[in-house]
């Protein structure tokens, strides 16, 4: 995938959200609860969910930002030619990713987005 984050890899109407939250299974961990539902497109989706309840600006743009860079890293567009499920995926952080190393937040969502990907295709 390329540096960016762009759009084609994003959530961004009301209705994609709300499918996902409606129709989609959720995975809680420490850092961050996960909800999926399988897409017909050739790529993940991410949409990223932190309210006035989670902190300020600078701590919702903070776990907003590493949520991003975690998915990011985890090539989206390559989940085809992997042989995996293609998934919309929203993101609600916890506060304690706040304080988390970016190594065990990058782990805890991994293994989430894995077992979410395992239930839905069986």
């Amino acid at each position: 995938m390329s540096v960016r984050f762009g759009t084609n890899v994003r959530l961004k109407a009301r209705h994609e959200f709300q499918t996902v939250q409606t129709q989609g299974r959720r995975a809680a961990t420490r850092f961050v609860t996960l909800l999926a539902l399988p897409n017909q497109l050739s790529m993940d989706r991410l949409g990223l969910i932190a309210s006035r309840k989670f902190g300020n600006a600078i701590m919702r743009n903070r776990a907003k930002r590493r949520l991003r860079e975690i998915f990011r890293q985890t090539e989206p567009d390559a989940v085809v030619t992997r042989g995996q499920m293609p998934l919309d995926v929203v993101a609600i952080p916890k506060r304690a990713l706040l304080d988390a190393p970016f190594a065990a937040v990058a782990a805890d969502v991994r293994v989430a987005l894995d077992g979410l990907r395992k239930e839905l295709t069986s």
